[in-house]
C-alpha cells in the first residue's frame, strides 16, 4: 500500500531591511570595480594616457628712467610668461596620440589672470601627434612667437635687453586656429597655421595665416616666418634670420619688417647679437637693434643691451638685463618684455635707459 508523503513548504525568508539591502549592494559594486581594476591591470596591452602640470614664475625688478626720472617696479613675465598649465597625452597605437594643452598665464606680482575673465588665455588646444608631425585645433601661440623668435637673438627676445622684441611687432596668440607641425626631416621643419575669424567678425572668415621655416646643420641655422592678420589691427609682418655656434660663442642676426596694427606699425630693422657660454650654468649676452621708420616720417631707433644668465638649479634661473633705447624724431618705442608692457615715454623722441634683475622657477 503506498506510503502518502505529505509536501512541507518552507516558510519565506524575512526581507532585509533597507539599510542592510545597501550594505549588500555597496560590497556587491565593490567587488565588480575590483574585479575591473584587476583585469585592466592584468592587460599587458592596454595603453596609459598621462596628464602633466607644469608652469613657471617669472618675477623681477625693473628700473628704468623713460625720459623723465628713474622708475622702480615689479613686472611679471618679462623674461618667460608666468604660467600653469595642463598638458595630456592618450596613445592610440600605431606611434600616434591624442594631446592637449590648457594654459593659464598670470601675473606673479598681484596674482591676477593676465587677461580678465579668460581662464586659458594662452594656449586651449587638442590635437594628435605622430611620426608625420602634429595637428592642433583651438587658442594657440602664434608659430612667430613661441618657439620662432626666441630663436633670432641671444637674448631669447625676453627681458628689457631684446631690441628684436622691443622693436618689432607681430601677434603672440591665436584664437581659432588650426595649425601643422612638422617633424625635423633632413634639418629642415615648418610650421603652418590658419585661424578663423570670430562670428562677430566680417570678412570671409579667415583671420589670419602663419608660416615658419627652419633649417638646422651643425652649428648653423636659418629661419624665416611670415605673418597675415585680417580684419580690426591686421598686421602683416616676415622674420629671417641665422645662427652660427662656434665653441662656447654663437652669434645671431636677424633681419625684420611689419605694417599694421594699433597703432599702426610701418617699420623694417636689423638685430645682430651675440650670446657667450661662460660655463655649463653662466652665460652672457650683448646686442644692437636698429629700427627704420618707413612711414616717411624719420622716427628710427637704436638699441645697445647687455645681459647675464645663471642657472642655479634645473629648476631656477636668476638674470639681469639692461639697455639704452634710443628714440629718434617722434619714436616712442619702450623697453618692454615678453608679456610686460613698457612705461611710455615721456614725450617722442625721448631715450630709455634700464636695469632689470630677475628670477624664473620652473615647476
Amino acid at each position: 500500500m503506498p506510503t502518502s508523503v505529505t509536501s512541507r513548504r518552507l516558510p519565506r525568508p524575512e526581507p532585509l531591511p533597507p539599510s542592510r539591502r545597501r550594505a549588500v549592494a555597496l560590497v556587491a559594486v565593490c567587488r565588480l570595480l575590483a574585479l575591473a581594476c584587476l583585469s585592466v591591470i592584468a592587460s599587458p596591452s592596454r595603453a596609459q594616457g598621462s596628464v602633466t602640470l607644469y608652469g613657471l614664475i617669472d618675477t623681477s625688478i625693473e628700473v628704468t628712467n623713460p625720459g623723465s626720472g628713474y622708475v622702480a617696479r615689479m613686472d611679471s613675465g618679462a623674461y618667460r610668461g608666468t604660467r600653469f598649465g595642463l598638458h595630456g597625452s592618450e596613445p592610440l597605437g600605431d606611434g600616434n596620440s591624442l594631446v592637449f594643452t590648457l594654459e593659464n598665464g598670470f601675473d606673479s606680482a598681484s596674482g591676477a589672470f593676465s587677461v580678465p575673465g579668460s581662464l586659458f588665455n594662452r594656449q586651449a588646444w587638442i590635437g594628435a601627434h605622430g611620426a608625420w608631425g602634429e595637428l592642433r585645433a583651438g587658442r594657440q601661440y602664434s608659430p612667430l612667437y613661441i618657439p620662432f623668435k626666441g630663436q633670432l637673438d641671444a637674448f631669447g627676445a625676453g627681458t628689457i635687453a631684446s631690441g628684436l622684441n622691443n622693436l618689432s611687432k607681430i601677434t603672440p596668440y591665436t584664437d581659432n586656429a588650426f595649425a601643422y607641425l612638422s617633424p625635423v626631416i633632413a634639418g629642415f621643419s615648418a610650421t603652418g597655421m590658419v585661424a578663423l575669424r570670430d562670428p562677430g567678425d566680417d570678412g570671409n572668415g579667415i583671420g589670419g595665416y602663419y608660416v615658419t621655416v627652419e633649417w638646422a646643420l651643425g652649428g648653423m641655422k636659418l629661419l624665416y616666418a611670415h605673418q597675415q592678420t585680417h580684419g580690426d589691427g591686421a598686421l602683416r609682418a616676415n622674420f629671417a634670420g641665422a645662427s652660427y655656434q662656434w665653441g662656447a660663442l654663437t652669434g645671431f642676426v636677424a633681419y625684420f619688417n611689419g605694417d599694421g596694427g594699433t597703432p599702426r606699425y610701418h617699420d623694417d630693422g636689423l638685430s645682430i647679437s651675440a650670446l657667450w657660454q661662460i660655463t655649463p650654468q653662466a652665460s652672457a649676452s650683448v646686442g644692437y637693434a636698429h629700427a627704420r621708420d618707413r612711414s616717411g616720417g624719420d622716427n628710427d631707433a637704436d638699441q645697445f643691451s647687455i645681459a647675464f644668465d645663471y642657472q642655479v638649479s634645473k629648476a631656477l634661473l636668476l638674470y639681469l638685463s639692461a639697455a639704452d633705447l634710443e628714440n629718434r624724431g617722434q619714436a616712442t618705442f619702450t623697453l618692454r618684455g615678453v608679456n610686460v608692457t613698457g612705461i611710455p615715454v615721456a614725450y617722442p623722441g625721448a631715450p630709455v635707459r634700464g636695469v632689470q634683475i630677475g628670477m624664473i622657477e620652473r615647476f
